[in-house]
Order: C-alpha cells, then structure tokens, then sequence
C-alpha cells in the first residue's frame, strides 16, 4: 500500500489506485499519512475533520469514517486504534511526502558537503513524487503550507546544485523567481546562471531589478550575499568554492605544515584511495579558493570552466581560463585527477605558464608528472590520530562510545586509511569494537554503510578500491593481484620471478599508489591486497619460490655471511609461513622439506611457538617415515615423539636443528649407554659446524664428568676457532657461554656473557638472548644484586616472547634467591610457586626443576622443602 498527498489525496495497492470517496474519508487518510507510524489523538483528527463545527456526537461520527476508510482500502488492519487516537500502520517511505522529505533533507546534505552531482540526482527524485498542489483535494491548509514551502526550498536547492554544475537553465530559475520574487536566494542564482551563459548585462540587470523590488516592496537593499554574488560578475570571478565540512579534521598536522611551507606552483597531494587527499586539500586551501571535482567529470578543462561560472564560447577552454584567471592571484584545486591525469596534466602545465599568480593544489592517485611539481605523500593516519579519527565519528552515530583495545586494533587492521575508518565508526550504532574486529577479515562486505550523500566511489571500502582497480591497464591488473598473494610485501627479484612482469608495470602501481615502496621492498596495504587477491593468486608459484629461498639460504645461515641471509629470511617471515601454509594443504611433501629447511632459522629467530600449530597441521598430513625432514617435524609438532625418531636415524645429518633438538630433549647421552649409529655418523662429519659444535660438546661433558677443567677450556676455545673460522655466530656464542661457566674468574665470566650476548643479537636470537641474559643474571648475584634482578626480568620477557617456559622458571628462581637474601620470605615463595608452574616436558625442564628444589629447601630450611 502507498499514499500519496503531493497533489490529490489517493491510495495504492499493487493492484491499482484505491477510491476513497468523499472528502471526509480523504482528509482523514490525508490526516494519518502526514503523520505516518504515528498515533493521531482524537480531538485532533475531529478538529481537522471538522474544524470549528464538529457534530454533537464527535467520537461517533470519527469512528464512522474510520470505518467507511478501512472498508475502502480493503485492509482494516492498516488503520490501527489505540485509546489515545488512531495511527495508519504503514512505513514512512509508502507515504510520498515521507519519501519527499527524507530525499529532500539528503539532497541538502550534499549540497553543503560540495557533491553537488549526487544533490542534483536526490533533490530531482524528490520534486519528481509532486504530482500538484500539496493536499488538492482535502481542507487541511496548515499541512499544505508547510509541504509547499518544503517544496520551494526543495526547487531552491536543486537550482543551487545545477548552477554548481554549470548546467542550471535560465527560464527554469526565471520560473522560480516568478513565484517567489523577493527570495534573494533564487535572485542572485539567476544572476549567476545569466552570468555562466555569458549574458553578463542581463545579468547585471537582473540584479538591478531585484534591488528595485526589495526597495519598493520592502524599504530594504539586497543582501550581502546577493551584492556579494553582483560584485563577483563585475569581476568575472563566479566560481564554485570549496565545500563547507560536516565533520572535525583530525590530524595532519604534519602534512598541513609541508603544504604551507612549500613554494611550488603545483603542489598534487598522492596517496590510494580513501586516504583523505581531498579533506586535506580543503584543509589546506582554506575559503576563497577554486574547487573543481573532477570525479564525475569528463572533461578537465570543461569542469573547470564550469567550477569558474563560465559557459564555453568560441574560444578554445583553455584560452577562455586564461583570460579569467591571469589577472587573478588565486587557488585552483583541482580534486580527483588519476581517472583523467593525462588532461589535467596538460591543463596545469597551461594555465601556470600563462597565468603568473596561479597556483594549483592537485589530488590525484598518482602524481601529473610535470615540471615543476612538487608531491606531498598523504599516508595513512598515525595510530594516535587512528583512534582520534574513529572517536569523533563513531560518537555521531554513538555519542557515549569510548575507545578500548579492539578500536586500535580496527584501525591497524584497516591500514589507518581514514575512510575505512569512518565507514568502521559508523558500524558502533549496531555493533561493539570487538564484533567489528572480528568481523575485519570481510572487510569489503561489512563497511558498506557510508554517506549517502557522497559520490558513490565513497560509499563503501569496496567502491573505493574499485575505482582505482578500473583506472589499470590489463598488464597492472594482472600484477596487481600477482602481487596481493604476498602476505609479506616482496623483493624486486621475488616480483618479478613469480609475477613475470617488467619493472616497469611494478612502477606504474606504485606511481597510482596501489603499491607502496620502502627499502626494496613493494607491498600493498591491506585492504588494497585483499580486493585485489580476489582476482587471481599465485600461490604455486609463490611457494616454489620461497622453497628456493629457504633451500640456498639455509648453509649461509651457518657461514660468514650469516647475518645478511637472517635479515632475508626475517623480512621475508610471513612469505615463508604462508609458503608452508599453502603447500601443507596442496603439497604436503614439499612442505615437510620447506619446513625441514626453515627449521634452524626459526630456531634461532626463536619462532618455534609460532610455527607449532602449522607443524601440526603437516603433521597430520604426511606419512610416519624414518628421515631426518620427519625428525625435523616432530621436534616443533611433538617434541615428546622424538626421541624414538632419533634412533632410528643413520645420517648423514644435513639439518642442524636434529642436532639441536637431540640435546634439547634428550638431555646429555648416559656414558654407559650403547653407542648409535646417529652418534658415530655424526662425530664422524667433516662438516666444521658439525666439528665445532661437537668439539665444544664434548669438552663440558668430559668437564662435568671428569672436572678436568683446563682440558675442557682449551678444547672449547679451539671449538671457538672454528666457529669464528666460518664466520659463525651461534656456535660462537654457545662455546663463550660454556667458557663463562669454566672460568673461575667471576669478571671474566660476565665479560664472556656479554661477548655471547653481542654476537647473537647480531642474529636476532630470542631464545638465546634469553638464555644468556638468565645466566648473566647468575654469574651477577653475588657482584651486583640490583643489576641482577634487572637481567632476570628482562630474561623474562624475552622467554615469553620466544615460548621459553624453562628460562621463565630459572629466572622466576633466580628473583625468589635475590627475594630471599633481601629478607622477603613471602615473595620468595611465590615466585618459587610461579616457576613451578612453569615446568613442563624434557631435560632442560627437570635441570631447572632442580635448581627451583633447591631454592625451595633453602626458604623452608630443611632439605626437599
């Protein structure tokens, strides 16, 4: 069912108009529409029924026409009653004045943000549901009268938008005046339209007329914004400025202090969409400036023109800017040019040299590309001014939101692109900070509820994307979505081995600001990379090339050039994973061989805990089989399953990290054992890593066994050769640490540590620059007690980032004997108890669990406490 009261009063169905016969059952359904959804009282509707003569029994006669209503419109439901009155149960959108309004007061929104095209679309829409005179055929003038005006400011407004667009039509705007001629608003829009027609003298006489008829009529002389709109015909200089702002601007300092500071005549702020180049350039220009949207727009010269107030003539477009402008010391913004650089380029390069006192600020995708040009970058929004920006409009929709820890994390996920950020705000009328969070890795789906009154690119995450995503050739849309299936960011080499592209392509994303590019590395914020991996992925590709990677790198990982081949690997981490990822699903094989290849450079990183859950999905997925790459998985998946696994190898051992997780898990070999094949193969390698870690090993178990301390030191020290012949790190840190414990000399020891520390924070060692910094603590109890404790909580720290729950428990140990010798029993105790909690499977677990036994007995005094 639909009413309509923008001309006669009727009703209709899907079936067709409904009759409502009589004038007094239209004026009641009249009465209801206007006040749709809601409840009429009763004395009301008497008195619009039957003003200042109503019958002797009012409540009956209302209820009459009630009656003989629902038996006309067939669905007695539809007019409801309720003891204050009557209510017509029918959405305000099925009631064309409704739908008028809520159109109308959406079209003035876009007027005054400056899209004067999309106010153009929703005020016609609007005027178009009239179909006469508000109310033709009911007694109801109050509500006529308010329709109509509503109706002329309506009518008003579109002209404003059209005389905007250049496109308004003089006998339109004359029609208007005619039926309202002392608003000053329609008569200073005739002036303008007569004016971008190039009929200046009427112009000026129409304003003249004007003047005339306020004085006459009213004793009174235009207004200032009318003499304003004369004065500016005078001077040619009708133009279209930038548009008023609804909301705060956040941030940006920075950049406002670049743009104010630089001398260029061309200044074009470059950055992807939805990064706020066109709210800072109106920052930036301040009132008085020339606003040209070149969004919609064709034709750069021809919207400039239009932005001007000026009609085209015989003159070429550019000759006719050049005489508006060459006299004038203005601002030309010119916004939105990527989709048209070529011409705006062209027309910038014009108008600077011809016009000496112009000065253009440009918005654009990618830069023009003339001379003279100077690009101001927009980035993303700093994390601050993020949650600033989310704030301040998520308390439009939600005026008591407060930010917590989910809105940091929203604004991180969507890049700090303020866009996605408002579009994100906006979604707290419905939904907590946390259901958004979660709701990010669907991003283009759940920010869809923009302004409506923006142009439509601005209306959802995805049509921003998609707007540039159009503007590429068929050869930069291929890269682009090669290069979304690197969650990482990639080398130059990477691109273009699995994207078989030119650079050239790679740099033409980059000048449209799909890419990003920082220290040889190319990568896509995130939004843009998910819009664009929907298109295609090369994920084969992808994994085979970082297989290569993780292959050759591995060797250099013991080598001279070790730390080089770690900061590859490092920037090249979440590639990796993805690589493992992908072929555990499509290509478990590989990824046994991939992850065996990785293993020593996340042991080292300290990434095993990050990497467990994908080892267990591999390990569900591949065969039990008696090689090393199986032993390798089985360390990170199930470090408990290993050692069987161990004995059954034979070698040779090419992976270090079978050697590592040996000693890890099985702890120092039983002397009175039986010799493995693994262990004869492995003293047995010519490998000089191999050599040095054995030559060390050796050394501190003949030590622990024997207490021949100076043979233990010189085979150690002649491990650390060969680990410094290769230029090796690790190893070197690992036989330093074990001379520090050998020497009996406390200050030697601790400079041996910190020797240890030095080289492997040159590789970025978690575990071990745990490790070491717990046992610096040690070696430092009994010389500086404070400095000590300082170590232990770093050690601390840096266990948890690595998953370290046995360092966690010596250096909880460690604070309980600092705790216990500075006279705090209590704190002592508890944090025995928390390092007790740390304690799990393996060696290294139950040495440290003899160490926090010990402390225990100590506190309680008697031994086994």
């Amino acid at each position: 069912m639909h009413v309509g009261i923008l001309g006669p009063v009727e009703a209709h169905s899907p079936d067709g108009r409904i009759a409502v016969g009589g004038p007094r059952p239209r004026t009641l359904l009249a009465a209801l529409a206007i006040r749709a959804g809601d409840i009429v009282p009763l004395d009301r509707l008497t008195d619009e029924l039957y003003g200042t003569a109503p019958p002797s029994d009012a409540a009956n006669a209302l209820q009459g026409q009630v009656s003989r209503l629902r038996r006309a419109l067939g669905d007695a439901s539809l007019i409801e009653f309720h003891p204050a009155g009557y209510l017509l149960a029918l959405p305000a959108s099925r009631v064309d004045a409704h739908r008028f309004t809520s159109l109308a007061a959406e079209g003035r929104q876009a007027l005054e943000q400056g899209a004067a095209q999309a106010a153009e679309s929703l005020l016609s829409e609007a005027l178009r549901l009239w179909r006469g005179p508000a109310l033709a055929d009911v007694a109801l003038p109050d509500h006529a009268t308010r329709l109509e005006q509503e109706r002329a400011a309506a009518s008003s407004s579109l002209v404003a938008a059209r005389v905007r667009l250049g496109k308004a039509g003089v006998r339109e705007v004359q029609d208007l005046v005619a039926q309202h001629p002392l608003d000053e608003r329609l008569r200073g829009y005739l002036v303008q339209v007569l004016h971008q027609q190039g009929r200046q003298a009427e112009a000026l006489q129409a304003f003249e007329d004007a003047r005339a008829l306020l004085a006459d009529e009213l004793g009174a002389d235009p207004s200032p914004e009318l003499r304003a709109v004369h004065l500016r015909v005078l001077r040619g200089q009708a133009h279209r400025e930038p548009p008023a702002q609804l909301t705060s601007f956040i941030g940006r300092e920075e950049e406002l202090r670049r743009i104010a500071s630089l001398s260029s005549r061309l200044v074009t702020l470059t950055g992807p969409g939805g990064a706020g180049k066109t709210r800072l350039a109106l920052q930036a220009a301040g009132p008085g400036a020339i606003f040209v949207d070149l969004a919609p727009a064709k034709d750069v010269a021809a919207a400039t023109l239009q932005a001007l107030g000026l009609k085209e003539t015989a003159l070429e477009p550019e000759d006719r800017l050049t005489l508006a402008l060459r006299d004038r010391d203005s601002l030309l913004v010119l916004d939105n040019c990527e989709h048209l650089v070529v011409q705006a380029a062209r027309l910038a390069g014009h108008l600077l040299g011809t016009c000496p006192s112009l000065r253009i600020l440009a918005t654009s995708r990618e830069a023009l590309g003339i001379t003279g040009e100077t690009l101001c970058p927009v980035p993303p929004l700093d994390p601050e001014q993020s949650v600033a920006l989310f704030t301040d409009r998520a308390r439009l929709v939600n005026p008591a939101f407060a930010p917590d820890r989910h809105t940091a994390d929203i604004c991180r996920a969507l890049d700090g692109l303020p866009l996605a950020i408002e579009l994100a705000a906006a979604r707290t009328r419905t939904l907590t900070t946390e259901e958004i969070s979660h709701r990010l890795n669907d991003r283009f789906r759940l920010l869809t509820k923009g302004n409506r009154a923006a142009a439509p690119r601005h209306r959802t995450l995805r049509a921003v994307v998609e707007w540039s995503w159009d503007l590429l050739s068929p050869d930069e849309r291929d890269l682009a979505a090669c290069l979304a299936t690197f969650s990482g960011g990639a080398a130059l080499d990477a691109v273009e081995e699995v994207c078989r592209h030119d650079v050239e392509v790679l740099d033409a994303l980059v000048d449209k600001s799909l890419v990003e590019a920082a220290d040889g590395r190319y990568r896509m914020l995130e939004t843009i990379r998910e819009f664009c991996s929907e298109h295609r992925r090369v994920d084969a590709e992808h994994a085979a090339y970082f297989h290569d990677l993780a292959r050759r790198a591995d060797p250099e990982l013991r080598r001279q050039d070790q730390v080089r081949w770690f900061a590859r690997l490092s920037a090249e981490h979440a590639n990796l994973l993805q690589a493992v990822e992908w072929t555990t699903a499509h290509d478990p094989e590989r990824a046994l061989r991939l992850v065996s290849d990785l293993s020593w450079y996340w042991y080292v990183k300290g990434s095993r805990t990050e990497v467990q859950g994908l080892a267990r999905a591999l390990l569900d997925r591949v065969p039990e089989q008696s090689t090393e790459e199986y032993a390798v998985l089985l360390a990170l998946a199930a470090p408990e399953r290993v050692q069987a696994k161990l004995l059954e190898l034979r070698g040779p051992i090419r992976q270090p990290f079978v050697l590592v997780a040996w000693a890890m898990l099985t702890g120092p070999p039983d002397p009175s054992a039986p010799r493995t094949a693994l262990q004869d193969e492995v003293e047995g390698s010519e490998d000089p890593w191999i050599q040095g870690l054995i030559g060390f090993s050796n050394a501190y178990l003949a030590w622990a066994r024997s207490g021949d301390r100076t043979r233990a030191i010189s085979e150690s020290r002649a491990a650390l050769r060969r680990f410094r012949d290769i230029g090796e790190r690790w190893g070197s840190a690992q036989v330093l640490d074990v001379l520090a414990t050998l020497t009996e000399d406390p200050v030697e020891a601790l400079a041996l540590t910190d020797e240890a520390l030095r080289v492997v924070g040159e590789l970025g060692a978690k575990e071990e620059l745990a490790e070491l910094r717990g046992r610096r603590a040690d070696r430092l109890l009994d010389l500086d007690p404070g400095q000590a404790e300082r170590d232990y909580l770093l050690a601390l720290e840096l266990a948890a980032e690595a998953g370290l729950s046995a360092t966690r428990a010596l250096a909880h140990t460690g604070l309980a004997r600092i705790a216990h010798r500075g006279g705090d029993p209590a704190r002592a105790g508890a944090l025995l108890r928390e390092a007790r909690r740390e304690l799990g499977f393996g060696w290294m677990h139950a040495a440290a669990k003899q160490q926090v036994d010990e402390v225990f007995s100590e506190l309680a005094g008697t031994p086994g406490a």
